[in-house]
């Protein structure tokens, strides 16, 4: 056995030792969950889990009023959503609960808290195999100034990439430049490596050049969100360190998605978001354009509702649809943002949301991704379909319009991507809380580690 082995051994060891502890804890924590109810039955206990259900629905359903509605339906769902919640502590209060409900919220939390980080620690991360790299001798980088709010000059990154040798193309914010375009003459210069400071949007297009002519693509994270930098286990406090791939990196292969012949790193939105980014007051005003669209759309008076098929699955009516490259994490997981666990593991995520009322939306807030209004599922293509000619797309956040029916597809390992040896890596989903595993690993239940065996005699790859 190698070092490197010997030393995924080790660390596998550590945290199956930390799961399992975890995971009694939080066994621990929901048991004193139970106790906390039952002492607390003398003083209301069943009394605050059901006025903190109520509270809930309530204030879900005044959400959806305030934004299926305008005028004064719209106001009246305002005060039900701030008001339901701020009634039931005042009921707390008032009738001596606050200390049980304080304690079973408290005992609850660390219950969950403790089961994320168990089942987390325990699940077999993927391996992502990443290959020594020879330093590029022509790289050729992209950047865009107002990207990020102006993270290129802030963070100096064209005079830090021209220390290693790059050459850097300025984009002019005061006109519109065809990026896919200046990276092909960029390989038709001799370009052995493309790199983008900018958007996930911008990303995609030149990633799509690089993937097409077989060259590593450089992600440096100059973007508002970052998800793919994010993803990709990079730093995205601090951009520049990107760069360092430059003259120490290593290389991941990853999958690029197609949205109708266009390539996409992140996500494609289809329905109410995607309407809502077409819009010109969008950029300067993003939250009043969305809140003054969001009734005709819920309403069925904007965009049509969409038809899905994710290989054999249909969707119907879908208000919204995201498809992803490669499956984010639970959409019940709110801490952290969206993640995706592995970007290379050669299927679409789907995510289809269709709430009509009230009703349906207290059920989402409860229930999550259970809720009859949520579809997550898997796919390798996924088409969308709608009553008109063409619908509205949003690709990597940006605004299109395409022709139905839409496809979507995934190019599995299409894209080298170049990242520095030295970063932060990947930190991965909190997985849906599962409680027969969670008692299995608090009973001690062996816990899959990299370098052992499985029954069938395959041996498990160690993962960076």
């Amino acid at each position: 056995m190698g070092t490197h082995a010997r030393r995924a051994r080790m660390s596998g060891v550590r945290e199956g030792t930390a799961a399992r502890l975890l995971a009694r804890l939080a066994v621990l924590a929901a048991l004193g969950t139970v106790v906390v109810l039952v002492l607390a039955l003398r003083v209301g206990g069943l009394v605050i889990l059901g006025a903190g259900l109520l509270g809930l629905v309530v204030c879900a359903a005044g959400a959806w009023w305030f934004l299926a509605h305008r005028g004064v339906v719209r106001l009246l769902g305002a005060l039900v959503a701030v008001a339901a919640p701020i009634a039931v502590l005042v009921y707390f209060a008032y009738d001596g609960l606050w200390l049980a409900a304080l304690v079973l919220i408290a005992c609850w939390g660390a219950t969950l808290l403790c089961a994320r980080a168990a089942l987390r620690r325990a699940a077999p991360q993927p391996p992502r195999r990443a290959l020594a790299a020879a330093r590029p001798q022509h790289p050729v980088l992209i950047m865009n100034p107002k990207s990020g709010g102006g993270k290129v000059e802030r963070f100096h990154l064209a005079e830090r990439a021209e220390e290693f040798g790059a050459r850097v193309l300025l984009l002019d914010p005061a006109e519109p430049s065809d990026v896919a375009l200046l990276a092909r003459q960029a390989v038709a210069d001799g370009a052995d490596l493309l790199g983008v400071a900018g958007g996930d949007g911008t990303q995609a297009l030149v990633a799509a050049v690089a993937a097409e002519h077989g060259l590593p693509f450089l992600v440096i994270s100059a973007g508002t969100r970052n998800h793919f930098a994010m993803d990709l286990g990079l730093d995205r406090s601090d951009p520049a360190r990107c760069l360092d791939a430059l003259a120490d990196g290593e290389e991941l292969r990853v999958d690029l998605g197609d949205v109708a012949g266009r390539a996409f790193v992140n996500t494609v939105s289809f329905g109410v978001y995607a309407d809502v980014v077409q819009r010109p007051e969008y950029r300067d005003d993003k939250a009043g354009t969305a809140l003054n669209l969001m009734p005709d759309l819920l309403g069925g008076e904007g965009t049509p509702p969409l038809d899905a098929r994710a290989d054999a699955t249909e969707l119907t009516g879908q208000q919204a649809l995201l498809v992803s490259n490669n499956p984010y994490g639970s959409p019940d997981e709110l801490t952290g943002g969206p993640r995706r666990a592995r970007l290379d593991g050669g299927e679409l995520g789907v995510l289809g949301l269709r709430v009509e009322g009230a009703a349906q939306a207290a059920d989402l807030a409860v229930r999550g991704s259970q809720s009859a209004g949520l579809t997550v599922l898997t796919a390798r293509r996924v088409e969308v379909t709608a009553d008109a000619d063409e619908i509205p797309v949003a690709v990597d956040g940006e605004a299109l319009r395409m022709p139905t029916p839409v496809v979507c597809t995934l190019r599995p390992g299409a894209l080298r991507v170049l990242v520095p040896r030295d970063r932060p890596g990947v930190v991965p989903p909190a997985p849906p809380v599962n409680w027969r595993r969670l008692l299995g690993l608090a009973l001690g239940r062996p816990v899959r580690t990299p370098g052992h065996r499985s029954r069938d005699g395959r041996k498990a790859l160690p993962h960076d």
